[in-house]
């Protein structure tokens, strides 16, 4: 081991020298008695991170590497005076709990991109890919091994890394990035071997080196994994119904695969592909204009998610999830439905059937990196009964989904060039589908990120385009639809044609800032969106027509001090406009983040935004003027490595002069009642109440009714977990969550004048003459002119939801790669349009309702060639 000069003055860049073993490999045991390791030296001298930077660690960790033909091999010997003390807790897979070692390498000598392989004391394994200097993927599985040990001087770890899991490109010798690291739990301290500093402003680019691997041979990685899925569905039968007769059973295969295309590429691709296993998304009653953004749970579309991640923006504001790929597009819900007629029932399928889906990824040694995805959706149908007539009406058609991303680094990895494309491209011979679907959408964008002075400071700039194609009627109602509202009549700046079957629109941001090598960083970015920009077939995007400056400063002490163990302060300012020149919102923020010495974490905020324009409140009308507010968050958490923790986080929003205000409570509990078993219950409750809710928007003869209301909304859920390890590879896994949401509204009203300054002057309510309910249809009648006879209607918006999601899901990684799942998931759901909320009533009404069960039996099994 030597020491060598490095650029940052906190520390050296540390080497260690490997040798290659001839004879007999270590048997991987957790025993470090293997005569193969006496081949080389002990390395030690870890420096602690956290909580004292660049200070001794309490307890020492030593580690050896060795290497053969096929494999690298990895000893850890980490010291512990009070073995009784080490925290042995299981979790999943990169759960990442209780005391663990660490290895990250850097096979590509990139300075960017590692390979981070974890083990914990208990034997859980953790594995993650790390782009970009800093940002970790945890969704990576690589097929290594691992086992551990604990005697008298505290724990050792072992493990064998197959060279088939990194990137590298053929050489006669090799230097690769290395860094090894510890976490102590019950100190929650963190200690590496290669200094890097907290304040850093990277990760990868410190790493110290591996010397001495010569003469391996890469090896393209094949394998192939096929599956077989039994799965049977039990439900209430309906007499009426002839598809509802209780009960389904069917049975599907498929097949997963990874095969290396080149030494630097590889090849991922899945046909037929199943994701019963996977947790069921949160319920959820939204009342907005945006479509809810829910997070990717597949496993081949979470797998390496980041080479294909083009986001236009950072920070946390409305526009910062635009992103020109977002995963849960494809095999999502059928978009076309079927107007059914009286006597009709309809077969339909929840969601779109995935063909087959590929990924090509992977970084070249010339700093190229690349990531290419291609996806066939089946085309659906939906079957239709009347009165033992059957027809078939198609409700999804044949889609492909494309997404290229390429990235060059250069100037040794401090400036970065990239582009990418996506496309998406619809089979639409049907014209009641080309009626309401694009028939094409294409984006692409270039994004460029500069760094300089040890990676202190940044520049990035990010452009983008879209465009979306399709018959008259289509791109007609995008343009009446949200994001866009072309329509607007106090937009004259934008263009409403019936004529079009096209809409192209364009975005991007400048940013500049400093992200560390200091206690304080800033950051400071215009952003904007074209009102014709779109990105939602194929990517996600809440809002355009609008251009947002922010500026954000942050400051982190990380040493501990007086009482704190961390402090952080974060102070925010923005702007922003439509693309007619005036202001849309303006306001700021401050809030701070602490950890207590005794591992206790609090903080909290305040925000202030002044008067605002929201063009997309009246859904298609003119812009509407909207009060100032108030919005103010704290929240408090326990001590995380106890056996019992709970946390406790409420957030209020007020509206000026009373117009609106939500109040949220959010409250959880966590126990480890052993080592192998963790629950976690975890209720909330949210009070709203907004006098211009929307109700409808109701076409009149030459006029526009902006209906609104005054809605009093309760909300009540519980997310329960419950994970138990029967062994680091048998795990059983359940999460439910009953939710009640309900809503009831009054003061019914229509918005005269948008944009007057005075609250009241804005709407005109209907007085008791002119409104009356009717009872038998369930809507209101409006007699606006109180002529006795109703002028027009809109249903009840009064609305009760009862759900409950929950999954069972038993996981035995019975060899590596190979799998069996064993599958309960149970569904009860039902809309009212009562609006009351009674939480006893709802609850006893939750679970009478009759469920929807499915079971699951899938087997997998991995052939590595």
């Amino acid at each position: 081991m030597a020491l060598i000069p490095f650029a940052s003055p906190e520390a050296q860049k540390r080497e260690y020298t490997t040798a290659r073993i001839s004879g007999e490999s270590p048997v991987i045991d957790g025993n470090l008695d293997d005569p193969a390791w006496e081949r080389v030296d002990w390395s030690g001298g870890f420096t602690q991170i956290e909580p004292y930077e660049n200070r001794p660690p309490s307890q020492q960790t030593r580690f050896r590497i060795i290497y053969d033909e096929n494999n690298l091999y990895v000893a850890i010997r980490a010291f512990d005076t009070a073995p009784d003390s080490i925290e042995k807790r299981m979790s999943r897979r990169d759960g990442f709990a209780g005391d663990w070692v660490e290895v990250n390498i850097d096979s590509y000598h990139d300075l960017r991109t590692a390979f981070s392989f974890t083990i914990t004391v208990a034997g859980v394994k953790g594995d993650e890919t790390i782009s970009n200097d800093k940002n970790r993927d945890s969704s990576w599985d690589p097929i290594w091994y691992a086992r551990t040990a604990v005697d008298d001087k505290g724990w050792t770890a072992e493990m064998r890394i197959p060279f088939i899991q990194l990137r590298f490109g053929k050489q006669e010798e090799y230097v690769w990035g290395l860094q090894v690291n510890r976490r102590l739990f019950r100190k929650e301290e963190f200690s590496s071997w290669q200094f890097i500093s907290p304040n850093a402003t990277g990760w990868v680019h410190y790493f110290g080196e591996l010397r001495g691997i010569r003469n391996i041979t890469p090896r393209k990685q094949k394998d192939f994994t096929p599956y077989i899925l039994g799965r049977f569905e039990h439900y209430e039968k309906e007499e009426e119904n002839p598809f509802a007769d209780g009960s389904d059973f069917f049975g599907t295969m498929g097949l997963d695969g990874k095969f290396g295309i080149t030494n630097d590429l590889t090849l991922d691709f899945t046909i037929n592909p199943d994701f019963g296993q996977v947790e069921a998304d949160p319920s959820e009653v939204n009342l907005t204009t945006y479509e809810t953004y829910f997070r990717e749970k597949r496993p081949f579309f979470i797998e390496g998610k980041n080479i294909l991640s083009f986001g236009l923006t950072n920070g946390d504001t409305p526009l910062s999830s635009d992103n020109l790929f977002y995963s849960r597009r494809i095999g999502a819900q059928p978009h076309y439905h079927p107007e059914l007629k009286e006597s009709e029932y309809e077969r339909r399928k929840q969601n779109t059937s995935i063909l087959g889906a590929f990924k090509l990824t992977g970084k070249t040694r010339k700093g190229w990196s690349v990531g290419v995805m291609e996806s066939l959706t089946q085309r659906e149908f939906s079957e239709i009964d009347r009165q033992g007539e059957r027809s078939r009406v198609q409700i999804e058609p044949l889609t492909n989904y494309f997404a290229g991303r390429i990235q060059k680094d250069m100037n040794k990895s401090n400036t970065r060039l990239g582009v990418m494309m996506t496309a998406v491209n619809r089979d639409l011979s049907d014209p009641a589908l080309s009626a309401v679907m694009h028939g094409a959408a294409y984006s692409g964008g270039m994004d460029f990120n500069h760094q300089w002075k040890d990676k202190t400071y940044y520049f990035n700039a990010t452009a983008a385009f879209s465009q979306v194609r399709g018959t008259e009627q289509a791109i007609y109602e995008t343009q009446l639809n949200s994001p866009h509202f072309f329509q607007r009549e106090d937009a004259d700046y934008l263009n409403l044609d019936s004529t079009r079957r096209e809409i192209s629109g364009f975005g991007g941001t400048l940013e500049y800032g400093k992200a560390g090598n200091g206690k304080w960083m800033y950051s400071t970015w215009v952003t904007w969106r074209s009102p014709g920009f779109n990105l939602n077939d194929m990517g996600y995007m809440r809002r355009n027509d609008e251009i947002q400056q922010i500026i954000w400063v942050g400051f982190r002490q990380r040493e501990p001090f007086s009482i704190f163990r961390f402090f952080g302060l974060n102070i925010n300012q923005w702007w922003g406009l439509t693309f007619q020149p005036g202001t849309r919102y303006y306001g700021g923020n401050i809030n701070a983040h602490w950890t207590f010495k005794n591992y206790w974490d609090m903080g909290g905020g305040l925000s202030r935004e002044g008067r605002s324009i929201s063009t997309e409140a009246l859904r298609g009308g003119p812009s509407m003027l909207y009060d100032g507010n108030l919005n103010f968050f704290s929240y408090l958490s326990t001590d995380s490595r106890k056996k019992i923790q709970f946390y406790l986080e409420y957030s209020s929003f007020f509206r000026d002069h009373q117009t609106a205000r939500e109040d949220d409570l959010d409250f959880g509990i966590n126990f480890q009642i052993s080592d192998a078993l963790r629950v976690s219950l975890a209720p909330a409750y949210m009070k709203r109440r907004d006098l211009i809710q929307y109700v409808s928007n109701i076409e009149l003869p030459g006029v526009m009714r902006y209906i609104r209301g005054h809605l009093e909304q309760s909300q009540v859920y519980l997310t329960l977990r419950m994970n138990y390890n029967i062994t680091p590879d048998f795990t059983i896994q359940y999460y439910g969550m009953p939710f009640i949401s309900a809503g009831t509204y009054d003061e019914f009203k229509y918005i005269n004048d948008p944009m007057a300054d005075d609250f009241n002057d804005r709407y005109i309510f209907f007085n008791g003459s002119q409104i009356a309910f009717n009872a038998g249809e369930n809507l209101y009648e409006i007699d606006e002119n109180s002529d006795g006879a109703p002028d027009y209607s809109f249903d009840t918006p009064d609305f009760n939801v009862r759900d409950f999601n929950s999954n069972l899901v038993i996981r035995w990684e019975y060899r590596p790669g190979s799998t069996v799942y064993l599958v309960w998931s149970r569904k009860r759901n039902n809309v009212l349009s009562n609006g009351s909320f009674n939480l006893w009533e709802d609850t006893r009404g939750l679970f009478n309702i009759y469920p929807y069960d499915v079971f699951l039996i899938k087997f997998s099994y991995r052939f590595g060639l």
